[in-house]
């Protein structure tokens, strides 16, 4: 077994049925808004649990901000009434510390569950301005048993309590961070979005074999620009296809350039920088995991 081992098994014909945890946004493509569509491309059939509900994304100056986390439990109540079952929970952006028991309360009510966790807290060395120390320390119990771990460099500092790096980082620098989020109990990690300032990002799949590190790397072409919600399209797009059955590398590949594709389409649109990644036009590249 490698660190390209296939999560889930697809039956042909088969609809898996996952619930994403994340915030809805009315304006500016990422979370639920990304999740829904890319995870529906992709053969799955997408339960939300709307962490929050969001004018815009955060990168604008003004947006309004609402924390649902009051209403979660009666709605995950209605869902165990009416016998929902999950193949996978696909938890991101959160409202709340609290909301971190939710998804523990999913965990051990699907207990055979795929357990895919983008912890969206950060990027660029800073916190998102709705999160919280608490909030940050919360999602990181989230990683103990985890399937999949998707940090960016950001995050994986916030995770692990140690200095952010910055990111550029070498291959042994890599082999230390990937060892580091492991150590939190989480059987892969995505260790996504290092900048070499070769013309290139570069995402690295960790796993552990006999105690050692087993390690991939991915590598893409970096684009001039950058595009707000791009994380989320990623993470989905991996969601996706591991649900599919993908092996897990081959899923990270497969998200780098559906993602990269996007960014290309997304500059010819109007307010592009601030619209989020527009992947309407690439969602091809998922629909074909579904067959």
């Amino acid at each position: 077994m490698t660190s390209s081992s296939v999560l889930f098994t697809r039956a042909h014909g088969y609809i898996p049925r996952v619930a994403a945890v994340h915030d809805m946004c009315g304006y500016g493509k990422c979370s639920l808004t990304a999740a829904i569509p890319i995870l529906s491309a992709a053969g799955c059939d997408v339960c939300p649990v709307p962490t929050a509900l969001f004018s815009a994304h955060t990168k604008f100056p003004v947006y309004t901000f609402h924390d649902t986390t009051d209403m979660l439990n009666d709605y995950l109540d209605t869902w165990k009434q009416i016998g929902v079952e999950l193949d996978g929970i696909y938890s991101g952006f959160l409202g709340s510390a609290t909301q971190v028991d939710l998804i523990k309360r999913l965990y051990d009510e699907y207990p055979t569950a795929l357990r895919i966790v983008d912890p969206v807290m950060g990027d660029g060395g800073k916190m998102y301005p709705t999160y919280t120390q608490e909030m940050c320390d919360a999602t990181g119990t989230l990683a103990a048993g985890a399937d999949v771990l998707l940090p960016n460099l950001t995050e994986a500092s916030l995770l692990t309590g140690r200095t952010y790096p910055g990111q550029n980082l070498t291959d042994v620098q890599v082999d230390d961070w990937l060892n580091a989020l492991l150590d939190l109990g989480t059987k892969n990690v995505i260790l996504k979005g290092i900048d070499r300032n070769d013309g290139a990002l570069h995402n690295f799949v960790g796993r552990r074999e006999d105690g050692k590190l087993v390690k991939d790397s991915l590598t893409h072409e970096k684009l001039p620009y950058m595009i707000h919600g791009t994380g989320d399209a990623f993470a989905s797009a991996v969601c996706g296809a591991v649900m599919a059955g993908e092996p897990l590398k081959d899923a990270v590949a497969l998200a780098g350039e559906f993602v990269r594709h996007s960014m290309e389409h997304t500059v010819n649109q109007p307010d592009f920088e601030n619209r989020g990644v527009s992947f309407e036009l690439d969602l091809h590249e998922l629909t074909g995991l579904a067959r």
